[in-house]
């Protein structure tokens, strides 16, 4: 009998024993350095000519790896597998399917520092972050196996004396999965293993930042158990593969995780109809966010102020849920800009293969010259505080520097300025000044988004009154608005935020099934 979910532990890198741990897997991975990596398609390994280069964005000069580049043919070819898997597939058992996943939660959690190492090489995350990273993923695989056998279970349905009624849950085909590169195992993981243990097949198509981790999934999924051609690996460009999939007939749904650009591409490309196309194609979308700390004058300011800083520049800023907005009523505005500049300046920048760095790169040169052009709008919308420059920070001695940009704060800014509406997806975070709490709410719905925020407080009316009115699908009070935990804070977003399809939770594998009732007369 499977035990109750309880989420997984983070590792304790303060222990001498796990900080060598790190350290060897750090350097196993390494040694891997420049390997290539093939397509998965069919359970066939396929080798490309055309190929995507992983760096390391701390620096960009090491590969983490080559991985095949699939075309439309290949694209084409996943889709086939896929759909020949899933006639054998959806025959399986819920509680088979979700022993597999219980399986691959085992070996995730024996490799644990051998995937947090590679996380750490090739999208720059710290090595707390990756370790948060690796537990997540450990726990979507243990909470939707369990989940999945609960829902597999007869469904309680109102009894009728002449009759047997049944309501099952069967799956729906073909998904095409699209997780983003910012939690290239824990996204991913969830994602893809939500699809197949409700027992669907799933082309997955990798962000192209993060396509070596991706890989290393792959390897767990089928050391698990999970047969050839229920996940086919197809890391690509949405131009030439992501569209094409997207609008393929016999593509049953999307799941997606990235921008709000791609993903409304997404939605609009899914609902026009092809030929041959017999269903209405399900979107599950988790797209941006513009979030915001709220401060009142009852608050405890120097956990408010570790709060804002831990949520604004942990992984550099690179979450949906990152605070970028700081809203902070007039009598106490002056006193936490204080206290966050303070411990903001304090912060370690640099290659995060060294633990003593608290923020690393941010994932690549795109990213880099995106947020250096969001700084200098800044700088014409607001008094920039503290930041606002690139570090020219080499990986190694005589190496092209990382792609590291200092934390930086701008006060003084107007709630409709463009960095206070607009996503930055980096380690900028703007100051606004309200007259009061209730204004402080209304500053923080005036934006598109709405996936998470958070309130310091002491005043019970204040909270109250944000339960009700603080439009986010992730609301938090008197502690920081990113790390959502798997079963305790079922995650999905409001507005431009996405579907709000609130991963890790009791309701989010019904997205992937559809329920059948059958009834017979006695």
């Amino acid at each position: 009998m499977v035990g109750e979910f309880r989420n997984e532990p983070l590792v304790n890198f303060d222990d001498p024993q796990n900080r060598a741990k790190m350290l060897d897997a750090l350097a196993r991975v390494e040694r891997e350095m420049g390997k290539e990596y093939p397509l998965i398609i069919g359970g066939e390994r396929v080798f490309t000519k055309e190929k995507i280069k992983s760096t390391n964005p701390s620096n960009p000069d090491e590969v983490v790896g080559y991985v095949s580049k699939a075309s439309r043919e290949h694209a084409e070819q996943a889709m086939q597998a896929a759909l020949k898997a899933f006639d054998a597939w959806k025959r399986v058992s819920p509680d088979a399917r979700a022993r597999c996943l219980l399986k691959a939660a085992a070996i995730m959690r024996r490799r644990r520092f051998d995937v947090s190492a590679t996380m750490v090489l090739e999208v720059g995350k710290s090595w707390v972050e990756a370790d948060a990273d690796t537990a997540e993923a450990i726990d979507f695989l243990e909470y939707y196996a369990r989940e999945m056998m609960r829902l597999g279970e007869r469904q309680p349905l109102t009894r009728l004396p002449d009759e047997d009624n049944e309501l099952v849950y069967i799956p729906l085909g073909v998904g095409v999965v699209i997780p983003p590169w910012n939690f290239p195992m824990a996204i991913l993981c969830g994602m893809t293993s939500s699809v197949v243990v409700t027992g669907n097949t799933a082309v997955l198509k990798p962000s192209s930042n993060a396509p070596v981790t991706g890989y290393k999934f792959m390897e767990v999924m089928e050391e698990a158990g999970i047969p050839a051609g229920v996940i086919n690996f197809v890391p690509g460009s949405g131009a030439e593969i992501g569209d094409y999939l997207v609008s393929h007939p016999k593509t049953r749904f999307i799941t997606f995780t990235g921008s709000k650009e791609v993903g409304l591409r997404i939605v609009e490309l899914a609902a026009k109809t092809q030929p041959g196309q017999i269903w209405i194609k399900r979107v599950i979308a988790e797209m941006g966010g513009k979030d915001a700390i709220v401060v009142d004058e009852t608050a405890d300011l120097d956990e408010a102020a570790a709060g804002i800083v831990t949520s604004a520049f942990g992984f550099s800023g690179q979450k949906c849920s990152a605070c970028s907005r700081v809203i902070a009523v007039e009598s106490i505005y002056d006193r936490l800009l204080e206290k966050v500049t303070e411990r903001t300046r304090k912060l370690t920048v640099g290659p995060v293969k060294d633990p003593a760095n608290y923020m690393g790169p941010v994932v690549d040169k795109a990213a880099y010259e995106k947020i250096l052009g969001y700084i200098e709008i800044g700088k014409k919308e607001g008094r920039l505080v503290t930041g606002g420059k690139p570090l020219d920070i080499p990986g190694s001695p005589g190496k092209t520097p990382g792609y590291f940009i200092e934390p930086t704060i701008f006060a003084d800014v107007n709630p409709r300025a463009r960095i206070a509406q607009e996503e930055i997806f980096g380690p900028v975070v703007a100051f606004i000044r309200a007259k009061d709490f209730d204004d402080a709410l209304r500053i923080a719905n005036d934006t598109e988004y709405g996936l998470t925020g958070s309130v310091y407080s002491k005043n019970r009316a204040h909270l109250e009154k944000a339960r009700e009115e603080f439009h986010v699908g992730n609301l938090y009070f008197n502690r920081k608005c990113t790390g959502a935990l798997v079963g305790a804070h079922p995650f999905g977003g409001f507005n431009m935020s996405g579907t709000d399809s609130k991963t890790g939770s009791r309701d989010y594998l019904l997205l992937f099934m559809q329920a059948k009732v059958v009834s017979e007369k006695l």
